[in-house]
């Protein structure tokens, strides 16, 4: 046997053609976005089994119109469509409750106009009359809710009030706002004359208790390459739960034995001090939690489908590109008034917390974009201040990097001897050496170099080592230390200005 596995006493005559892959393969790393996110009872999927979604109709097939978790594909859905989208269905927690939240109708109107009413960030024009009472107004806005099944809310009437009720149970049911004339006049939205409406406190929905469990459904998603998943649950249970399934231990997506890594976006609303001090009490490096207004109309979990659905665009595309002025699509930001200042977003990336702004080009209201996409880590394991992971981008270009360099070597070296440097072994016989390993991995490190993903070639070899080990015969030990690139995410300009040159610096 020589360079093919075509053994010698084969003996019928002719060419014999073995297929050799090793060398044809580019480097390939599927990328699919995971969210995670309730169904509603009876609905048509099967609980804690995820399942490809492709569609709006789909989604509330599968899930329930107006599901948290078809809100959050629909969501999703606009921010990206390069990037495969996977649903993972959880039941609501069987003893929840669901939250619930009443509109009063306090005044009856004096003249005829449009009530514009957003439920979840989601608008409904109701119209009045000007003959219209109280208790007939509150029946004209139970009928809009109870009309658009993608709604998040039923509704009931008694009298002038109007009660809401999230369509499931748990806490993610609080994150359901109650408002109307979101735009104000100049968007064309006002109350009509005379009519008075008040809302929960806070505008939103309160109740909701109950949390998930994910046992079941964690099991179910076995090694698949779930790199963005856009978990619409906060609570310090649920971060728990999938910290772990995404950790660096050794049952861990990131651990030595699973590699198949990925990394989870959340979101959160909160106002300034509670959000501050709430970032404190997080660590992860595989969690990135944007932090987002109390007054934002947008639920907690569309947030986070809008977060997921941005990373997933841009990492798909370029690991290392920083996220900062992408769009947040299918968001809708707090009124100006309401929203953190630059000292604030400042304060909030350094308690880990991902930040977000407005553009300036966003109409009225502004478009929601990323600032900075920080993870919740802070801490090393001995408590003391560390930014080794504080960057989404840092896990994205670590991804990447050994995805391709396990498929590199793979492909290789997919069954080989193994012998010590400067053996005499015949052409075209399986067997390698450390020093030909090293040198593919100063092969994938220089490509890699080439697609913007690493730096510093020079020094990578140098500090590179490949050794045979000595306790492990059949077993190579790689110290491997890649520069990965940065971002650009400051530019830190003097502007040491002149009222005027003097004339004798011109040179003339």
């Amino acid at each position: 046997m020589g360079i093919t596995t075509i053994p010698d006493n084969y003996k019928l005559p002719g060419p014999n053609v073995q297929m050799d892959p090793s060398q044809a393969g580019t480097p390939v790393s599927p990328k699919w976005m995971l969210l995670v996110g309730h169904l509603l009872t009876g609905a048509a999927a099967k609980p804690n089994v995820a399942v490809a979604c492709g569609t709006n109709n789909d989604a509330d097939a599968q899930f329930g119109a107006g599901s948290m978790l078809a809100r959050m594909f629909k969501t999703a859905f606009k921010g990206v469509t390069s990037v495969p989208i996977i649903c993972l269905p959880i039941p609501e927690p069987a003893a929840g409750v669901a939250a619930t939240g009443t509109i009063t109708v306090t005044n009856a109107p004096s003249v005829a106009g449009t009530l514009a009413l957003y439920i979840a960030g989601q608008k409904l024009q109701v119209a009045i009359v000007s003959a219209d009472t109280t208790a007939t107004v509150a029946i004209k806005i139970a009928a809009a809710i109870n009309a658009t099944p993608d709604l998040p809310v039923t509704a009931t009437v008694t009298g002038a009030v109007v009660t809401l009720t999230c369509k499931w149970k748990g806490l993610t049911g609080n994150s359901v706002t109650v408002l109307d004339s979101y735009l104000g006049t100049y968007g064309g939205e006002q109350l009509p004359a005379g009519l008075a409406l008040t809302y929960p406190t806070s505008n939103l929905l309160a109740g909701g208790t109950g949390t998930p469990d994910f046992t079941n459904a964690i099991a179910a998603l076995l090694d698949r390459p779930f790199k963005f998943v856009g978990l619409g649950f906060h609570d310090s249970g649920s971060y728990a739960v999938w910290d772990q399934e995404y950790g660096f231990t050794d049952s861990g997506r990131w651990g030595p034995y699973r590699q198949s890594y990925g990394q989870i976006f959340s979101a959160r609303r909160g106002l300034y001090a509670d959000t501050f001090l709430w970032g404190q009490s997080n660590n992860s490096a595989l969690i990135s939690t944007m932090g987002f207004e109390q007054q934002s109309p947008s639920p907690s979990w569309e947030w986070t489908a809008a977060y997921t659905a941005a990373a997933a665009f841009s990492i798909n595309a370029y690991a290392a590109q920083p996220l900062q002025t992408l769009p947040l699509i299918g968001v809708l930001p707090a009124p100006a008034d309401y929203r953190w200042n630059k000292a604030q977003l400042n304060s909030l990336a350094q308690v880990g917390i991902a930040i977000q702004g407005t553009d300036v080009y966003g109409g009225s209201t502004g478009q929601p974009i990323i600032l900075r996409e920080q993870t919740n880590y802070q801490k090393n394991s001995y408590g003391q201040a560390d930014n080794a992971y504080e960057l989404v981008t840092t896990l994205a270009t670590l991804d990447e990097r050994y995805t391709r360099v396990r498929q590199r070597l793979t492909n290789v070296f997919p069954r080989s001897a193994l012998a010590n440097d400067g053996t005499k072994f015949g052409a075209g016989k399986p067997i390698v050496t450390p020093l030909m390993i090293k040198a593919e991995m100063v092969s994938e490190y220089r490509d890699m170099e080439a697609d913007g993903l690493v730096e510093n070639a020079a020094l990578y070899i140098a500090n590179l080592s490949v050794t045979r080990s000595n306790t492990e015969p059949n077993t190579v030990e790689i110290s491997d230390p890649p520069d990965l690139v940065n971002q650009l995410r400051r530019l830190n300009i003097k502007a040491s200005f002149r009222l005027q040159f003097p004339l004798s610096a011109s040179g003339t």
